[in-house]
């Protein structure tokens, strides 16, 4: 029954479903991969894995990028092939290491970091090689005080953990190939060159947008903005038996809050000249930022039943169809501006038929937000976001003498062992090993499936092709897809990783048996990596109960701001504060911590203690979204009205 009890507002609304409907078959029907289709399905799993501390991110599949990498690696392996110069496999080692240092940012960053990496990875080369030729204990103090160095840098040079990392490994594997002055020399220029080639590849001859992965993550938060949508209209017409809840509300926002605070890191990074790279990326942060806003109204008034059921079903149609168009246009396909700006025509026509306040002011919030898309404005001043603060000299201390010591006892214990790489051993503690002991035993995990299965592959392909013209065509394209699927998810690149080193070892040192020790040396450093973080100042962070109760009182505060009638930019920091506290709760609830509490049937209260989180953050938007029902309705160009 409609509020009013007019039969002319029944007859609009169901004209209005029945247009959104019609509008929205259209366009699924005129693309591949629609909301029901494979690249849905693969943001359903991610908002599954998210939950458990497991990231996968298929829109960050960067095929160029891989290309790239397959080209920067070919040339230094096949002039060591043809000369059958091993000494000089460092080229090839500093190629692919450097494909991973480059950053998502703008050129001038990228490339400072590069060259940073080139010059600064040839010196510790250098001196991990020789101090390992003077004797074992210098080996086994060089490679702890390298690491410890290496680790250092994020505390005076932003944006570069990632180098930091890369630079620990390249001093452990230094390490591993003991020589003399001359023949470390040999080494450090080896990787010398092969850094400068890379980079060279990178930044002159092979230049990819800088702007590319902004686009990226832009276009997959509004992909988890179009999915909550569609899941909301299908919930409104297939309704929950648990009315008060449903899984899928708790996955999408925080799917979608994750993809924000991704892209808000993003950019971040942009300073100085390349401000003005990133101005309407600002713009698609504050769009999703106020759709987001919007569609949390409306799924609690779905929830505790505000307005009228057709109202419900009909406004989330309208917001799906939106934001489906506005999905499109940040991607830039050709005609979709056109697209949105008549969505958003029929939206702000939908608004006049709805009775209940909350409803017009979500249609209005999210009219007013996309409008500025449909008419491709540009911001008078680019509206820039502060860089993250460096690290703490304490924070940065603790990590480094952390990894330090870690380094020390896995090399002992590989040599104690006889294991043929104890460097690959090391290498999987480094890249492990991360500040939170939550965060290492998830990282952990991957890092031993990734290396089982990748190592199994191997294994197969050796016993299939031996030879080395064939292993290295197979290798070629192998260190393309691995820098591709770097960051879609940890666990996939590792596979494609561990198959490239050992293919890689087997042409420089054939018959070593490296795919059964790159296994084993893995296990035994992803255990130690997550034995030193919890023995070594851990850092559990928070308990769940804790994270619970600022959880509450984050989203409290959301609430009463809103109440009091707070600025805007008061309510959105409030909002955001709320949406990450909710997050941290939520993660610490479902991970293999968990278990204990599952054990003792402690789950069911603190899930219930999540849904008033949720909740309240919902009651928030509602009270904010009917305070602005019958807000002015965007300007529009004569056509579009």
């Amino acid at each position: 029954m409609v509020d009013d009890g007019t039969e002319g507002r029944a007859k609009r609304l169901a004209r209005l479903i029945r247009a959104a409907d019609a509008s929205y078959q259209v366009a699924e029907a005129s693309r591949p991969g629609g909301a029901g289709g494979a690249a849905a399905w693969l943001r359903r799993v991610g908002r599954w894995l998210e939950l458990r501390s497991f990231g996968l991110t298929p829109e960050h599949f960067a095929l160029q990028e891989g290309a790239r990498a397959a080209l920067i690696v070919a040339l230094p392996l096949a002039l060591i092939l043809i000369l059958g110069e091993h000494r000089l496999s460092w080229a090839i080692f500093a190629a692919f290491w450097l494909c991973l240092s480059d950053i998502a940012g703008p050129s001038r960053l990228r490339h400072r970091l590069l060259l940073v990496f080139c010059f600064a990875g040839a010196v510790v080369a250098f001196l991990g090689a020789w101090a390992a030729s003077l004797g074992t204990v210098p080996a086994m103090l060089a490679g702890p005080m390298l690491v410890f160095l290496s680790i250092l840098l994020p505390i005076r040079l932003a944006h570069s953990q990632m180098l930091a990392t890369l630079l620990a490994v390249v001093a452990v594997v230094a390490v591993g190939f003991p020589a003399s002055a001359e023949g470390a020399m040999v080494l450090a220029l080896a990787f010398l060159s092969g850094g400068l080639w890379a980079s060279l590849v990178i930044a002159r001859l092979w230049r990819i947008d800088p702007v590319l992965a902004l686009r990226q993550d832009s276009v997959a938060m509004f992909a988890r903005l179009s999915d909550m949508a569609f899941d909301l209209a299908a919930t409104g017409i297939r309704p929950h038996r648990d009315r008060l809840w449903h899984p899928e509300h708790a996955a999408h926002r925080r799917s979608i809050r994750i993809a924000i605070e991704r892209l808000r890191v993003l950019i971040s990074r942009y300073e100085g000249d390349a401000q003005a790279e990133v101005a309407h990326f600002c713009l698609h942060l504050r769009e999703a930022e106020a759709c987001f806003n919007a569609l949390i109204a409306l799924e609690h008034a779905f929830i505790t039943d505000i307005g009228s059921a057709e109202e419900r079903i009909a406004s989330a149609k309208v917001l799906r169809n939106a934001l489906m168009a506005a999905r499109m246009t940040v991607a830039e396909v050709p005609g979709t501006r056109a697209l949105l700006a008549r969505r958003l025509t029929r939206l702000a026509r939908g608004r006049a038929a709805m009775e209940e306040p909350t409803i017009r002011g979500v249609l209005s919030a999210v009219d007013a937000a996309l409008a500025p898309l449909a008419r491709a404005a540009s911001p008078a001043e680019p509206p820039l976001l502060a860089a993250p603060p460096l690290p703490s000299l304490q924070a940065g201390l603790r990590q480094a003498l952390r990894q330090a010591v870690s380094v020390a006892i896995v090399r002992y214990v590989a040599l104690s062992l006889g294991l043929g790489y104890p460097y690959w051993a090391i290498m999987a503690t480094v890249v492990v090993m991360q500040s939170a002991a939550r965060t290492t035993w998830t990282r952990s995990l991957e890092r031993i499936f990734g290396s089982l299965l990748g190592g199994a592959a191997a294994l197969g392909l050796l016993h299939l092709a031996a030879a080395p013209p064939i292993l290295a065509l197979i290798a070629l394209p192998l260190a393309g897809l691995t820098i591709a699927l770097r960051t879609v998810n940890y666990t996939i690149f590792v596979v494609t990783l561990t198959m490239l080193f050992i293919l890689v070892t087997e042409l420089l040192q054939p018959g070593a048996g490296s795919a059964s020790a790159r296994i084993l040396d893995n296990l035994l450093g992803s255990f130690a990596a997550l034995f030193c973080v919890l023995a070594l100042w851990p850092d559990r962070g928070p308990s769940l109960p804790q994270l619970i109760a600022q959880g509450l009182k984050a989203n409290g505060a959301y609430l009463d701001a809103v109440r009091r009638g707070e600025s805007a930019e008061v309510i959105e920091a409030t909002r955001r504060a709320a949406g990450l506290s909710s997050i941290a709760a939520e993660v610490a609830l479902h991970d293999l911590g968990g278990i204990p509490r599952r054990w003792h049937r402690q789950e069911s209260h603190h899930a219930e203690a999540l849904r008033s989180l949720r909740l309240l953050a919902g009651e928030a938007a509602a009270v904010w979204h009917a305070a602005r029902a019958d807000a002015p309705a965007p300007r529009r160009p004569a056509h579009q009205a």
